[in-house]
């Protein structure tokens, strides 16, 4: 494709002038065809690249046509090419600023800042001497840039303004932060897009993944009414075809949902291959503590490298409670023998609690809301109120 380099300079040429953003960037991106074409491997473009282009078009393409040389290389030399693929950022930066009242370009700045957080994961992966996640840090700087112009465009229409161009935006800096687990960074980006005038305007695809991590975020931050709100809104309207995309947002979504009592339907697990909710579902609802342990201790690699290990081990307490739950039930007193709950335990197979642990666990479910009551130690027991001394979970 585009033989000669300079075929492939009028062909951007002849875009920037029908103000064709999507076309244009595909001669920008590395994904194209036209990577693979030898005759645009130049080291030193720019001379070339200026006789056809005006800045600062030409500044994002001789970045560009450095960023094949370094990647031709053997091997690639990817630190290279992230810095000039960073430059070519910087450039669009500068070509948004230019084009007053227009946005058909913001195409060209989706696949410029996408290339770039792929070549600063290249880079993590490959190149040596830096700390974890600082390139992909400086490629999210360059990205925010972007943002900045876009966020305070707010003199064109709605067809034409760049704001149309902020949820792309976010959504890549979000995959930077949860990759680099800077989570606090999201906080101003979510404030921008609830502040925008028509964040309904937004192509759905780009709502879905916003939704997606708006949702992941409010579970770590232990808003789980407003995660299983987003996250329920990104497997609603995400389409059928994507499976996988639907059953990673059921991995953050299931155990939310547990953790405010509600249990997920076998078949629908099993559609996805997520099983594993199932069993520990099981054991939540029977309050086998055990049981639940020994699941998680099965799975572990698989629930640390999904990001939810923690989130499970939260729902232990309500196992605890849903034993605790059956005791009550037995006894029906609101005055329990702490001794009880002690028995309760070691029935279920957890004989390495002793009395005192056991009293820091109903301490601790007594301080969450999820038993209403209070613990006598005079008498050692557990006095419950007599008005739902085990409250909805959804209310706690």
């Amino acid at each position: 494709m585009f033989g000669t380099v300079n075929n492939y300079l009028a062909g951007v040429l002849r875009s920037a002038e029908d103000y064709d953003g999507d076309n244009l960037a595909t001669f920008l991106s590395l994904r194209d065809v036209h990577v693979q074409n030898h005759n645009l491997y130049i080291a030193q473009p720019e001379k070339l690249v200026e006789r056809i282009l005006k800045t600062p078009l030409d500044e994002v393409v001789s970045a560009h046509l450095k960023v094949l040389y370094y990647l031709a290389q053997e091997p690639p030399s990817y630190m290279d090419a992230y810095n000039h693929q960073a430059a070519s950022c910087s450039a669009v930066v500068k070509l948004l600023q230019q084009l007053k009242d227009e946005n058909w370009c913001l195409p060209l700045m989706y696949r410029v800042c996408l290339d770039l957080r792929y070549l600063a994961q290249a880079c993590e992966k490959h190149c040596r001497g830096f700390t974890p996640g600082n390139i992909l840090e400086k490629a999210a700087d360059c990205m925010m840039a972007c943002f900045r112009v876009c966020a305070a465009d707010g003199r064109a229409s709605e067809e034409e303004t760049k704001r149309l161009g902020m949820m792309n935006l976010v959504n890549q800096l979000f995959k930077v932060y949860f990759r680099i687990n800077k989570l606090h960074l999201c906080k101003p980006l979510i404030r921008a897009i609830d502040n925008c005038a028509f964040k309904e305007s937004f192509p759905l695809p780009e709502q879905i993944t916003y939704k997606y991590f708006v949702g992941r975020r409010a579970m770590f931050d232990s808003n789980y009414q407003m995660a299983v709100e987003d996250l329920s809104y990104a497997f609603t309207h995400c389409p059928n075809r994507f499976t996988s995309n639907k059953r990673l947002i059921l991995i953050y979504l299931v155990p939310v949902k547990m953790l405010l009592g509600y249990l997920p339907c076998k078949s629908l697990l099993e559609r996805f291959d997520l099983l594993l909710f199932h069993d520990l579902a099981l054991a939540l609802k029977a309050g086998n503590v055990n049981k639940f342990d020994e699941i998680v201790r099965e799975q572990e690699l698989v629930l640390i490298r999904s990001g939810i290990y923690l989130l499970v081990e939260k729902l232990k307490f309500i196992v605890y409670r849903n034993l605790f739950k059956k005791v009550f039930a037995i006894r029906q007193t609101h005055q329990l023998d702490m001794g009880d709950f002690l028995t309760a335990l070691q029935f279920v197979g957890v004989t390495d609690v002793s009395l005192d642990e056991a009293h820091c666990i109903i301490a601790n479910l007594i301080y969450d809301g999820k038993i209403k009551g209070y613990i006598s130690h005079a008498h050692n027991k557990l006095v419950v109120s007599k008005q739902n001394p085990f409250p909805p979970l959804i209310s706690t």
